[in-house]
């Protein structure tokens, strides 16, 4: 499984080396189809929920609800506030997810519950 947005902030070191730092990836305009992108972070499919809202790590005083949890399409997993940086600091995303995203015209992929299921025991392994 592939982690998008796997910064030393918003991921623990048992996912891996982080490769940057979230402001870092930030940026003055985002990609044209920004809105798109947002969409579709917003609608992959819950694979751990957290009760409650987390700070904007970047420092707005804005809270996040639900910015722990963890959301896949079946291909990537990430956190829940991962579109807040993206709408809100233009936090640019890998070529690879773009390119795929993009193919799907933006619509997310049906993932089985033995799919999600594997993602959640990834998961539990790396938080």
């Amino acid at each position: 499984m592939k982690i998008l947005g796997l910064c030393e902030e918003l991921w623990s070191a048992q996912s891996g080396a982080a490769k940057t730092n979230l402001r870092d990836l930030a940026r003055e305009a985002g990609e044209d189809d920004e809105a798109a992108l947002i969409g579709y972070l917003d609608g992959g499919y819950e694979i751990l929920s957290f009760m409650g809202s987390v700070n904007d790590l970047l420092g707005s005083d804005e809270r996040i609800l639900g910015g722990d949890n963890i959301l896949t399409d079946g291909e990537w997993m990430w956190r829940g506030d991962l579109w807040f940086y993206v709408d809100t600091y233009h936090v640019s995303l890998p070529d690879e997810f773009l390119q795929k995203v993009r193919s799907r015209n933006y619509v997310m992929p049906e993932v089985s519950r033995e799919d999600r299921l594997a993602v959640y025991e990834e998961v539990r392994h790396i938080l």
